[in-house]
């Protein structure tokens, strides 16, 4: 990406100025990062507490891939549990719980007046858990998605906005957390640390952090411990 920026500087200097391309980096460092993360956390915490839906997940990627060559980019599309899972995990625990838009004229929501450049907060986790709208909504059940895993749900799900106002960088972070998640649950076997459930606390922060953060222990499936020290 910055190679790509530095190149349009060199044709466009007035408009590609260091400034510019400074900030760009960090917004997608800011934006990106941290949301990607704890999207992955919250996705292994649900399956370490769901150990049925973890074991599913590798069989599918077992069964398409075979175990001689580690997950790619292009076998996403194959692995359509895989993407109910993730769509289960960001409707119970969305990283951006909270979406400001401001109001781009005078409306009424919910029965008030707003007037013109109000800041509104879109309540995205409530939106997600709502009982009206999903069975047993804190029930993790990425089966709720089969058939549906490629399409949009409306203002039902939303994990990344919507309309012209959602978030650019939806399609990079579907294909990263995909490719992360599906890499963990392929060549790893996972157990929480100490007895009991996984703690599902909802930490404080822009991206819904968990409140205590994930502690695991992992083993290379013995299927991939050649592959591993090879890649």
């Amino acid at each position: 990406m910055i190679e790509v920026m530095l190149s349009l500087q060199e044709k466009e200097p007035d408009y590609y100025t260091d400034q510019i391309i400074r900030g760009l980096m960090l917004v997608l460092l800011g934006a990106g990062t941290d949301s990607t993360a704890t999207t992955i956390e919250w996705t292994l915490s649900l399956l370490l507490n769901n150990p049925h839906a973890l074991k599913k997940a590798q069989m599918e990627i077992d069964n398409h891939l075979g175990n001689n060559h580690l997950i790619q980019e292009s076998d996403l599309n194959q692995l359509s549990y895989l993407h109910c899972i993730i769509k289960e995990s960001q409707r119970m625990y969305p990283a951006a719980p909270i979406i400001p838009h401001e109001s781009s004229g005078e409306c009424t929501v919910g029965g008030y007046r707003i007037t013109h450049g109000t800041m509104l907060l879109v309540n995205l986790w409530a939106i997600h858990n709502d009982p009206r709208v999903w069975e047993e909504p804190r029930k993790f059940m990425p089966e709720r998605f089969e058939g549906m895993e490629l399409e949009k749900h409306g203002f039902r799900l939303m994990p990344f906005g919507s309309g012209r106002r959602g978030c650019p960088g939806e399609g990079l972070a579907l294909r990263m957390v995909g490719l992360v998640l599906g890499s963990l649950i392929q060549c790893f076997d996972w157990e929480s640390v100490g007895e009991g459930m996984v703690d599902m606390s909802e930490g404080t922060g822009l991206t819904l952090p968990k409140a205590q953060p994930l502690l695991v222990r992992c083993r290379p499936r013995p299927a991939f411990v050649d592959l591993l020290s090879k890649a």
